[in-house]
């Protein structure tokens, strides 16, 4: 049995900038994973596997959908002072509006 392979092998190199406007283009204007895997002709997989190399590299800034609300746990006020004596080591946050 004989095979031939036609056409251009296609392992391409990515650079580090392109990998990551890659990842960062994933939920701008509702874009999921698998139309930006395939406007660039990826997999989901591999969006996947760059994320979490850029991750581990520092590359990957931090999502601009978190938010980081402080909190003054001396400002709390407890309802029921005898379930502070039972303290099970799990915080409640209520968030109000």
């Amino acid at each position: 049995m004989r095979v031939e392979i036609l056409g251009q092998e296609r392992r391409r190199r990515w650079r580090e900038e392109d990998k990551l406007a890659i990842v960062m283009s994933v939920g701008v204007a509702g874009a999921t994973i698998t139309e930006i895997a395939h406007r660039h002709d990826v997999t989901r997989q591999q969006i996947y596997a760059w994320r979490s190399e850029l991750k581990k590299k520092g590359l990957l800034p931090v999502s601009s959908n978190a938010l980081f609300i402080p909190v003054d746990l001396n400002a709390v006020q407890n309802d029921a002072p005898e379930l502070r004596e039972s303290c099970s080591g799990m915080i409640e946050l209520r968030l109000i509006c």
